[in-house]
């Protein structure tokens, strides 16, 4: 599928500013937003058909990346879920029209929760700033959950004594850079613990046989989000990518449903 080339927002500040690169397909309707997964970026196959069945349908979208991430500028090393939450939230105040629907895979779900929360108390829900959530194997508060608590002592040490460690990773040669400012970082943005309310319906697609975010972490989601309207959709054989044809097919249809819903 062709990759078109973006157009590039600048946020931060002085020495931190970087130039965050968006894709938007102009439409009506509710505003669709994606947001990318841990080291992946807006061209995944998931994110590009999504796209493709928007413009199709006359539908707005928004893709992004996220600093060190894709096209986007600025190191990847200087991630936090702060810093790439205070992008995903300039994107969607420079792009979206009101209300949206955010898809968000992965740590995009974390991300979209984690925005959802910012834009119920400054918009307080008039007009509604958000209409709907899908959430793609949603790694909520991964950090902590996914990373810190499954490393070993020694691990965990070098984090916090030499600031870093290279996590090995199927969906790359290089390992991922764990720092110790992510982890450090995403204990300030944590949602488990307390009720989740993001004032829409969620919709919840998660792979059983997934093992980077394992399935029974989606029902913790779930039952942390005791107020909305949530729907948990299990596929017994799919993995963590869930980019199948017939996941995508899923993840579509889902939306349209959200999008039928919306009165715009």
């Amino acid at each position: 599928m062709e990759q078109r080339e973006p157009q590039f927002i600048e946020v931060g500040d002085d020495d931190d500013k970087r130039a965050i690169a968006v894709v938007e397909t102009e439409g009506e309707g509710p505003s669709l937003m994606w947001f990318p997964g841990f080291k992946s970026d807006m061209n995944g196959s998931k994110a590009q058909m999504l796209d493709h069945w928007a413009g199709e349908n006359g539908l707005s979208m928004v893709r992004f990346d996220y600093s060190g991430h894709g096209r986007s500028g600025g190191s990847f090393e200087k991630g936090t879920i702060s810093r790439w939450l205070e992008e995903a939230h300039a994107v969607f105040e420079a792009f979206c029209s009101r209300p949206a629907i955010f898809v968000g895979s992965s740590m995009g779900g974390w991300i979209a929760l984690l925005l959802t929360r910012i834009l119920m108390a400054k918009y307080q829900g008039n007009p509604t700033a958000v209409a709907g959530l899908v959430l793609i194997a949603p790694a909520t508060d991964f950090t902590e959950d996914l990373m810190w608590n499954t490393f070993s002592p020694k691990v965990q040490q070098q984090i916090m004594q030499k600031g870093a460690f290279l996590r090995p990773s199927e969906y790359a040669e290089e390992p991922y850079v764990i720092t110790r400012a992510l982890i450090e970082d995403g204990r300030r943005n944590l949602l488990f613990g307390a009720p989740i309310e993001t004032g829409c319906p969620v919709h919840i697609l998660q792979g059983v046989h997934d093992t980077d975010v394992p399935w029974n972490h989606a029902l913790k989601l779930v039952t942390a989000l005791a107020q909305d309207d949530v729907v948990l959709t299990l596929i017994k054989d799919g993995d963590h990518r869930l980019s199948r044809e017939e996941d995508i097919e899923k993840m579509v249809n889902i939306v349209a449903d959200l999008v039928n819903r919306v009165d715009y």
